[in-house]
């Protein structure tokens, strides 16, 4: 069995609500992967906005393997301490990492988010040396549009992102730079300018599995009514 583990911030969490990319990801595989396969972390709750706390499981289809390593507000900052025992206990085959918003907007810079992008893979590959990665990079978002300083730091750290997955990438735990959605649109793929609505979540679970079919054969390419 194939075992996969969603990391990231508030746009893979989600919200009360949301199905989530990592569902149309799972309907995605289901129809188009060969073989067994599974969703597997820590975590399963979704973000409560009212509740400010992640305790929902009022998933628009709840009737889906939820579990993930994902947490809203979080980065490769807070990400890097728990990957560790995250891989060790749930033994993912591979990672898929959408993560570094949350740590230009509040935490670090993009040389110090790429230190923390570092010490992730080295926990990760601690835990299993034979652990497969795919990295999406921090994808259009409405600061970014308004904020040229910040768009400047997602700027860098996307080219910086792109150098440590072609310096750090083995064979024995390969590392996968996931292309950024195609033509991913901010007023028509988000509610807020930052979270995915349906066509979002498609759109960023098309860039994930899109690259792996690519490079590592698993499934079939996306289509974006699956699901």
């Amino acid at each position: 069995m194939l075992r996969f583990m969603p990391v990231g911030d508030s746009m893979t969490i989600g919200s009360a609500g949301e199905h989530t990319w990592r569902y149309r990801l799972w309907q995605h595989l289901r129809a188009t992967y060969g073989g067994p396969f599974a969703l597997v972390g820590p975590r399963e709750a979704l973000y409560d906005k009212a509740a400010g706390a992640p305790v929902s499981h009022a998933y628009a289809d709840p009737d889906f393997p939820r579990a993930h390593l994902a947490g809203w507000g979080e980065g490769w900052t807070h990400m890097a301490p728990l990957i560790g025992e995250a891989v060790r206990e749930h033994r993912p085959d591979v990672l898929l990492v959408s993560l570094g918003l949350i740590d230009l907007g509040f935490y670090t810079d993009a040389a110090q988010t790429t230190a923390n992008v570092r010490a992730f893979l080295a926990a990760a590959r601690a835990a299993n040396p034979r652990v497969r990665m795919v990295l999406l990079p921090v994808i259009p978002n409405v600061r970014a549009a308004t904020d040229a300083p910040f768009a400047a730091q997602v700027s860098l750290f996307n080219e910086l992102l792109a150098k440590t997955v072609a310096d750090l990438d083995e064979p024995r735990s390969p590392l996968l730079l996931a292309p950024p959605p195609d033509g991913y649109d901010i007023h028509r793929d988000t509610y807020d300018g930052t979270h995915p609505n349906a066509r979002g979540e498609h759109a960023i679970a098309g860039a994930f599995a899109e690259a792996m079919h690519r490079e590592w054969g698993i499934g079939q390419p996306y289509a974006t009514g699956t699901g």
